[in-house]
């Protein structure tokens, strides 16, 4: 089921689709529309945070969650010469801008530009080559300021990367923002599974997709104090760290291929993370281990210092190359995900006690 045409049509939709932080109305449309049969209800907050209910009006409130926003670009200043200076939308990385195509998105429509950068012939002072971020410009064929004014360009606009889904060697699957959109197609092929096995839970299950992640967990905070859950699962992506200079005394040790992560840290509530482990145990999922000193910088957070204190626990999804548009991930990976979380929801019991004693 997860990899039949449907799944596989809307992965490619959703992912494909430009949903750059504050803007996430497309992506929000198509994961919407694709899990409307497999839900009972549905509701949109004032900042486009979706979520689906299964079985509602039950004492107990249980969260699924990912974030739909990519990160991105804004237009922050247009030079009378018609080049295109810009600031961060979340954590762009600047130093692979040069040379890659942008999509500029206007109240008419996209309109296509480059991230220009001097030849390798001219960059002779090697602190001028440097990238930085006032360094980057964007030419979109312009002569002049007026003519990109003249386009729908104003300061504001957001610009987004065009590269598209692949799949790299019937394996991994490539492509931009797959953090964390791959994780909103995981929760939702939750929720069909549900659906189509009949499954009975004691509890009311929230399928959430947030907004604004990618600059400091806006839209779990907003969503978290209005369903006040009794316990969230939350998946993101991690750091698939066996690539060239990686350093995994610093960053630990994840690899693509070997299941999803689980990660220990003080957000991370332990009577929840052993009910998932011991899912994993039981249903032969394998999975690898990791820790956050702080803060796991994921929804996770968010959810677990709201209301009360939600019991809240990271169920994250290997990744290479994150915040490039060559984010790459297992299908292995990803198919585990979505089985970890099913299972782990059908443990969970009808006024499930999470506290450690």
């Amino acid at each position: 089921m997860i990899w039949d045409n449907q799944s596989i049509e809307f992965l490619h939709k959703y992912l494909n689709n430009a949903s750059p932080t504050g803007r996430e109305v497309a992506g929000q449309k198509i994961w919407l529309d694709y899990i409307k049969p497999y839900i009972d209800e549905y509701e949109l907050d004032n900042y486009g945070t979706v979520y689906g209910v299964i079985n509602p009006g039950k004492e107990q409130r249980i969260v699924i969650e990912a974030h739909a926003d990519e990160i991105s670009w804004f237009v922050n200043y247009i030079s009378k010469e018609g080049f295109i200076y810009v600031v961060r939308n979340g954590g762009s990385d600047q130093d692979i801008a040069p040379g890659k195509r942008v999509n500029i998105h206007t109240a008419n429509g996209e309109v296509r530009g480059v991230f220009g950068w001097p030849a390798i012939h001219t960059r002779k002072d090697k602190s001028a080559a440097k990238v930085e971020v006032n360094k980057l410009f964007i030419d979109v064929g312009a002569k002049d300021k007026d003519e990109v004014l003249a386009m729908g360009i104003h300061v504001g606009c957001i610009i987004t990367y065009p590269d598209q889904l692949e799949l790299l060697n019937d394996t991994y699957y490539v492509g931009r923002a797959l953090d964390n959109r791959m994780g909103g197609f995981c929760i939702a092929q939750v929720a069909r599974m549900m659906k189509e096995n009949k499954i009975e839970l004691p509890y009311s299950l929230y399928i959430v997709n947030a907004v604004q992640e990618e600059i400091g967990l806006r839209g779990a905070q907003m969503i978290a104090e209005r369903i006040k859950p009794h316990a969230a699962i939350i998946t993101d992506v991690t750091h698939d760290t066996s690539t060239p200079m990686i350093d995994n005394k610093v960053h630990g040790e994840v690899k693509c291929g070997l299941g999803p992560a689980l990660t220990y840290g003080p957000a991370v509530q332990y009577t929840l993370l052993d009910l998932i482990i011991k899912t994993a145990k039981d249903n032969d999922i394998s999975i690898q281990r990791e820790a956050a000193s702080r803060s796991t910088g994921t929804d996770t957070d968010a959810f677990a210092y709201s209301n009360d204190g939600v019991p809240s626990a990271l169920i994250s999804l290997p990744l290479r190359y994150m915040h490039t548009t060559v984010e790459t991930a297992h299908k292995s990976d990803i198919e585990n995900v979505i089985h970890l979380i099913y299972h782990s929801l059908q443990n969970i019991e009808a006024q499930h006690n999470f506290k450690y004693f």
